[in-house]
């Protein structure tokens, strides 16, 4: 267990992705290039679906988190850096339109979520080709150490997929079961795309732990961020409609915690709402009652400041520089978000 901290150094006020975004803009120009041009092909829907969503926002950490990792340590070259950030931006895409049409889902970044606009059968078969893209670019990089990290994390992705059908409208799932979801469906590919990173500048294996840790760290930490902007953020910063996890019958950490510490009528309604679907026009506004009162919503955000602290402790021996105070900032922002 890592030790908590008060990140007073990065107070939530001042908290910004701004520092990770200059210092990885023109590694990012690269990346999306390359991004545009490995979503050509003469099959005319694939460009299309696919553009579909890779342009409709997201911050896009995961490869940032690779450029700065490798500028961190010290990488000199000049397209491996850009090929595996894309790949794992790939990685990263082809898991959303999967995931859509596994949870049924129907928005995805304010929009349409692909499934709705061609069907299941599309988007699962253009997440397969940006996969396919993926692994090719990994291979033009040439480097079986960095091909291992990000294959291993492709089949940890697929793993934690089918893991989270067994936790799906499972109201007895335990906090120890769901952190195995997220770890494998979200904090694997965080885990990845900062090992990538020290892998390429040739780093010896003390430091590719540290970014690994801080990778998976981090990506737990934004997961359970999002968990509890789901029931208590705002649209514009969660990237999708709030509640959606609840209309689609997520049981998430929160409902975890509150299903555990309700009463036997909270848990009827839980049961009723999540595993039955029988959500009433009111029901959402009880759900977020239901998890403020048993302080769900705070303590998943305080188990979030947990993971985020033993992110902020795995880089703490690196050399101080510019690209890991960025990375040391990210994880701040992820925090804030929920304030």
């Amino acid at each position: 267990m890592g030790v908590v901290l008060s990140f007073e150094e990065y107070p939530a006020e001042r908290a910004s992705i701004s520092p990770l975004v200059e210092i990885t803009a023109s590694g990012m120009q690269r990346v999306n290039r390359l991004v545009v041009e490995r979503t050509r092909s003469d099959v005319t829907l694939i460009p299309e679906v696919a553009r579909y969503l890779i342009d409709s926002g997201g911050k896009r950490m995961r490869p940032m988190v690779t450029i700065a990792s490798a500028q961190a340590c010290g990488y000199c070259g000049s397209e491996a850096d850009v090929k595996l950030a894309a790949a794992v931006e790939f990685m990263h895409t082809a898991t959303l339109f999967h995931d859509d049409v596994v949870d049924e889902s129907n928005t995805r970044r304010g929009k349409r979520t692909a499934r709705l606009v061609w069907g299941n059968q599309e988007s699962v078969l253009v997440g397969d080709f940006l996969l396919g893209q993926a692994f090719k670019m990994m291979v033009e990089v040439e480097s079986l150490e960095a091909l291992a990290v990000l294959s291993a994390a492709a089949a940890a992705i697929a793993e934690g997929e089918v893991m989270q059908l067994t936790t799906a409208k499972n109201t007895e799932t335990t906090e120890d079961e769901y952190l195995d979801v997220i770890r494998a469906k979200t904090a694997v590919l965080f885990s990845a795309a900062a090992e990538v990173g020290a892998v390429i500048a040739g780093s010896d294996r003390s430091v590719r732990a540290a970014f690994r840790s801080y990778g998976a760290n981090l990506g737990i930490a934004f997961q359970l961020i999002d968990d509890a902007l789901d029931y208590g953020g705002e649209t514009p910063t969660l990237g999708k409609d709030v509640g959606d996890d609840f209309r689609e019958g997520k049981v998430t950490l929160p409902v975890v915690l509150a299903y555990r510490r309700g009463s036997d009528d909270d848990r009827a309604f839980w049961r009723r709402t999540l595993v039955e679907g029988a959500i009433g026009e009111d029901d959402l506004g009880h759900a977020v009652s239901l998890l403020e009162r048993t302080r769900a919503l705070k303590d998943t955000v305080e188990r979030a400041r947990h993971y985020a602290a033993m992110a902020h402790d795995a880089l703490a021996p690196l050399p101080d520089e510019r690209a890991k105070a960025a990375l040391l900032q990210a994880v701040a922002f992820c925090i804030a978000r929920a304030h």
